[in-house]
C-alpha cells in the first residue's frame, strides 16, 4: 500500500498506523538463539524508522511530507512505492525508565527519582511506561501502565552493588518485544559505565535497535560545576546515537526538569515511517540506515541500523 504524500484526510491517518500495526503484530518473530546472545530481533518484512525533525534553534519541524523525506539502506535511496506507511500524528508510545541503583548513586538517587516521576508527569493519557531499577541485577519497580505516580516501591529503593546497564537495556528491549505500541523507547538514567553485566555494550545497542527502540541517556554523573565522567557519558552517548536518541549530560535542577519534559515532547512529535527494503535476502546482517530532509539547516535524527530478518 502506497500513500499519497500530499494526502490530509483525517480518517487516512488514522487507518494507516491500524494496518501498519496489525502487520507487525501478525508478522512471524524469530527466537533467540545462543549465538545472538539476547540480541532480540522482529522477524518482519517492513523496516520502521522514528525520525525527529529539528531546525537550527533545535525546534521541532511540523507540516513535512513524504515528499520531504528520502530514506536510504546502505547508501541506496528506497523508492517512494516501497513506502509502506507515512505517519504525522501523535501515536502512542511505550517506554521503559531504567533508574540506575548502583553503590555510587547514592548522592544522586532522589534526584533521578524525582527525574523519573517528572518523566511520567509529562506523558500523554495514550502512553505507557514501565519502570526498571538496576544494581547487581535488574528488577521490575513497575509494570507497562498509563498511571503517572511511581509505584510505592521506588520510593524504598537504595543505592547499592554493582552495575548492570547493559543487562538492563537488554531486559528492556525483552519487555518492549511484546508491546503493540509502534513506538518504543528506552530511557537511562545513570551515573557509570557498566560493572558486572553478562551482556556487552554492543550487544545493548543491537537489542535496542533490534525492535527500533529509541534510547535517551541521562548521565547522572554529572556535578554542579557541569563536568562529569568522560568514559560514562562516552558510552552513554553511544546508546543514544545509534539509536537516533538523545544524550542529555545536566548536574540537575531545572536542566534536568527540563530535559525530561523535552524528551517526552519529542516522543510525542516523531515521524514515523515504514519501508519494505531493497534488499530482500533474509542473511541476519546489519544494514546502515540515513534519512535525509529537503529542508536546509535542519537536524534528521533515527536509527542508524537495522538487522535483516534470518532464515
Amino acid at each position: 500500500m502506497t500513500l499519497n504524500p500530499n494526502s490530509n484526510s483525517r480518517r487516512t491517518s488514522y487507518l494507516v498506523p491500524f494496518l501498519l500495526f496489525a502487520f507487525l503484530i501478525l508478522a512471524p518473530a524469530t527466537g533467540r538463539s545462543q549465538q545472538d546472545d539476547d540480541v532480540v530481533r522482529v522477524n518482519t518484512d517492513l523496516v520502521l524508522l522514528n525520525v525527529t525533525v529539528t531546525d537550527a534553534a533545535g525546534q521541532y519541524v511540523p507540516g513535512l511530507k513524504l515528499s520531504d523525506f528520502k530514506v536510504f539502506e546502505d547508501g541506496k535511496e528506497i523508492p517512494v512505492q516501497l513506502i509502506s506507511s507515512f505517519s504525522v500524528q501523535e501515536a502512542p508510545f511505550a517506554s521503559v525508565v531504567l533508574l540506575d541503583t548502583s553503590g555510587s548513586m547514592e548522592v544522586r538517587l532522589s534526584l533521578a527519582r524525582s527525574a523519573a516521576i517528572r518523566f511520567l508527569d509529562c506523558l500523554r493519557e495514550e502512553d505507557v511506561a514501565a519502570v526498571y531499577k538496576f544494581d547487581s541485577k535488574v528488577e521490575r519497580v513497575q509494570e507497562f501502565s498509563t498511571g503517572r505516580d511511581l509505584a510505592p516501591m521506588a520510593f524504598g529503593l537504595h543505592a547499592k552493588g554493582m552495575t548492570r546497564l547493559n543487562d538492563a537495556i537488554v531486559d528492556a528491549v525483552n519487555a518492549l518485544a511484546d508491546r503493540p505500541e509502534m513506538r518504543k523507547a528506552i530511557v537511562i538514567l545513570s551515573d557509570g559505565m557498566d560493572t558486572s553485566s553478562k551482556a556487552s555494550s554492543d550487544k545493548a545497542i543491537e537489542s535496542a535497535l533490534g525492535i527500533g527502540a529509541t534510547i535517551y541517556a541521562v548521565d547522572m554523573s554529572a556535578t554542579g560545576d557541569g563536568s562529569n565522567n568522560q568514559q560514562s557519558a562516552a558510552v552513554l552517548k553511544n546508546f543514544a546515537e545509534k539509536s537516533g536518541g538523545r544524550f542529555v549530560g545536566t548536574p540537575g535542577g531545572p536542566a534536568l526538569r527540563d530535559a525530561f519534559a523535552n524528551i517526552a515532547d519529542e516522543l510525542a512529535h516523531q515521524y514515523t515511517i515504514a519501508y519494505r527494503p531493497l534488499n530482500q535476502t533474509r542473511d541476519g546482517k546489519w544494514r546502515k540506515l540515513e534519512v535525509k530532509v529537503s529542508r536546509p539547516e535542519v537536524k534528521v535524527r533515527t536509527r542508524k541500523a537495522y538487522r535483516a530478518p534470518k532464515r
